[in-house]
């Protein structure tokens, strides 16, 4: 069993406040005895629209960001993981990283957004380069395996089932989910999804308002809700998970060992 913890709040555009805040949350959930806490997408910086801001806020993965967040993981014992605005040689865009530091303040995985969010209004590729299609990164706890997905790839089945595929026991999905009509039902319903069709866990750890859905939530290999945060702005909950209730729901519904087809990636262009 690994105790995880999902933390809500609305980060903005003081980088300061932002890393004070994931360590005030990440202090929290350790003492509730976590040892994953997962926080959402943007969690470095977030602004009230997408535009060149987000491009001048980013910052190399050893910069003081994250460095900052690799003291609290090592002050705090546990594994981090949060999404930064990743600055690379494109000086007009940047890279939307998930980080996952260990409690040693190491880094043992990361995943880049494949999917931008250019739907519903906004357009992330004006100033979002993609992350590439690569093996997925996952690491592990106690025998548990996790794996990383961020924001709008969660309705994409294809991004969840190769990380199923690479042996995670656990989704860790980070976003922010911006808010408008039916999209809170959107979010709890795909987040359902793919734990039921994966037999899986989703940790799912959103933005809170007025810049995203909140509705954080840890979700079970049978669909089932068993943490979950509403409207609240700055909150953890936390969750039991196990790879063997994975193995046990596995058994009961084994539609990943009876499906016919496997996914591949699509030609560019």
């Amino acid at each position: 069993m690994v105790q995880v913890a999902v933390a809500q709040f609305a980060p903005g555009r003081d980088k300061a406040e932002n890393r004070r805040s994931v360590a005030r949350l990440t202090a929290r959930a350790a003492a509730e005895g976590a040892r994953v806490v997962l926080f959402p997408e943007y969690a470095m910086f977030t602004a009230s629209r997408m535009d060149h801001r987000y491009v001048e806020a980013a910052e190399p993965l050893d910069g003081p960001f994250v460095s900052s967040v690799a003291d609290t993981a090592r002050r705090e014992g546990v594994h981090v993981v949060l999404g930064v605005n990743e600055a690379g040689e494109d000086p007009e865009r940047f890279t939307n990283t998930l980080v996952a530091l260990s409690p040693d303040g190491d880094r043992v995985a990361r995943y880049r957004k494949i999917h931008l969010y250019d739907a519903f209004g906004v357009r992330e590729s004006d100033v979002l380069r993609p992350g590439p299609v690569e093996e997925p990164e996952t690491f592990a706890v106690d025998g548990v395996v996790f794996g990383l997905q961020t924001c709008y790839d969660l309705r994409f089945p294809e991004v969840t089932r190769r990380i199923v595929d690479a042996g995670a026991h656990v989704v860790l999905l980070a976003a922010q989910w911006v808010p408008g009509p039916l999209k809170e039902e959107h979010w709890r319903t795909l987040a359902r999804a793919r734990a039921i069709e994966n037999t899986v866990y989703v940790a799912a750890s959103g933005q809170a308002a007025p810049t995203g859905s909140g509705n954080s939530m840890v979700v079970d290999p049978m669909g089932t809700p068993v943490a979950a945060l509403g409207e609240q702005s700055f909150a953890i909950a936390t969750a039991q998970v196990s790879a063997d209730r994975v193995e046990e729901v596995r058994g009961i519904n084994p539609a990943l060992s009876l499906r016919r087809f496997s996914v591949c990636e699509r030609p560019s262009g």
